[in-house]
C-alpha cells in the first residue's frame, strides 16, 4: 500500500485522525486520556504548533493543528512515539498503539475550518450511519462528554494556555456573543442529520479551495518520491477524464463521440463498439478512417478535432 502524500509548508494548517492498532482502543481510562493531553501540550511547546480543537474517542484522536515550521510529520512521530512509549510502561504492554501512520488533511482556515470545528466537535454523537440523524437523546451525553474542545468553544470552561482559540471568531468576534452563537449552532444539529466535510474533500487531501489545492497540486508535482509522482499522475488522468466527459456531454454527433472516446479517451475499440451495439472493434476501425477522410473536406470538424486535441495536450502526462 502506497504511503500517505504528505505536504508541508510554513503556516500549513491540518486535520489529523489516527486509530488505534487493528482498531482497537487507544485509551484505557481518563487517566490515559489526561496522559494524551499532557503529551499533546509538550508536542506543541516542543515543536511550536498551534492546536484549534481536539477530540478524543476511544479508539481514535482528531486534531487540527496549524505549523508554523512546516513540521508535521516530525512533531506527530513524536506524539504518537511517545505517548505509546508511556502507554506501554503505565499498562505494561508491548507493541504498537496506533495503526499505521496518522491521516492528514490540509484545512483552509475560513469556512472549511468552522465546518471541520462542527463535525469534529460532533464525533462523540454522531451515528456510525453518516445518513441517520443525531438521536435528540444524546444531548445530554454531547453536554457532558469532556475530551474535546467543545466546552472551551462553549464557554463553559477557561481554555488551556497550549489550545488556540482563534477559530471561535468564526461565529463573531465578540467573544461573549461568539460562544452564545456557537452554542446555539451546536444544539441545532440535534434530531437533524449533519453533512460530511469530507464530501468535499479535494483528491484526498485538501479541505478547501481551488487556489490550496493548486498551491498543493504544485508543490507534489516538485517532489520526485513515487508515490508523488503517482498522485500527480492520477491527478492529471482525472483532470484529463473531466475534460473529456464535458465534451461528450455537449457533442451529438456519434462519430465524433467515438472519436473522443478512442483516440483522446483511451477506451478500448471493443468496449466502445459494444456500447453502440457493434460486434467487434473493427468496425470502429472503420468508422475512425473515415472519419479521417471527413475531415479533409469539412473544415469545421477539422477545428473541432483540433481544438480537443490542443485541449487535452495541456495535461502533461
Amino acid at each position: 500500500m502506497a504511503r500517505p502524500i504528505r505536504v508541508e509548508f510554513e503556516n500549513a494548517c491540518y486535520h489529523v485522525m489516527a486509530r488505534g492498532n487493528e482498531r482497537k482502543p487507544i485509551f484505557f481510562s481518563d487517566n490515559d486520556r489526561h496522559l494524551f493531553l499532557k503529551t499533546l501540550a509538550e508536542a506543541i511547546e516542543k515543536f511550536d504548533l498551534s492546536l484549534h480543537i481536539y477530540c478524543l474517542m476511544p479508539n481514535h484522536y482528531h486534531l487540527a493543528v496549524r505549523t508554523p515550521q512546516a513540521n508535521l510529520s516530525k512533531a506527530m512521530g513524536w506524539l504518537q512515539t511517545t505517548f505509546t512509549i508511556r502507554m506501554n510502561r503505565r499498562h505494561k504492554r508491548i507493541g504498537h498503539l496506533f495503526q499505521g501512520r496518522y491521516k492528514a488533511h490540509l484545512v483552509e482556515e475560513n469556512e472549511y475550518a468552522q465546518q471541520l470545528v462542527r463535525y469534529i466537535h460532533l464525533n462523540p454523537v454522531r451515528p456510525k450511519d453518516k445518513t441517520a440523524v443525531i438521536a435528540k437523546e444524546k444531548r445530554e451525553y454531547f453536554s457532558k462528554y469532556s475530551w474535546s474542545s467543545h466546552h472551551f468553544y462553549a464557554g463553559n470552561r477557561p481554555a488551556p494556555a497550549w489550545l488556540n482559540m482563534e477559530w471561535l471568531s468564526y461565529w463573531s468576534a465578540q467573544k461573549k456573543k461568539a460562544h452564545q452563537k456557537y452554542r446555539e449552532e451546536m444544539d441545532h444539529f440535534f434530531g437533524k442529520k449533519t453533512e460530511s466535510p469530507w464530501d468535499g474533500l479535494k483528491a484526498g487531501l485538501v479541505l478547501g479551495s481551488d487556489s490550496l489545492f493548486d498551491k498543493v497540486k504544485s508543490f507534489i508535482s516538485q517532489k520526485e518520491g513515487a508515490d508523488e509522482i503517482r498522485w500527480t499522475q492520477g491527478q492529471t488522468k482525472n483532470s484529463r477524464i473531466m475534460v473529456l466527459q464535458r465534451y461528450l456531454k455537449k457533442e451529438h454527433d456519434d462519430r465524433l463521440k467515438i472519436w473522443l472516446r478512442v483516440v483522446l479517451g483511451g477506451e478500448s475499440k471493443i468496449d466502445v463498439a459494444k456500447s453502440y451495439g457493434y460486434k467487434d472493434g473493427s468496425t470502429i476501425t472503420h468508422l475512425l478512417a473515415r472519419l479521417d477522410q471527413v475531415q479533409k473536406k469539412d473544415k469545421s470538424i477539422k477545428q473541432q478535432i483540433e481544438q480537443w486535441k490542443e485541449n487535452i495536450s495541456s495535461f502533461k502526462s
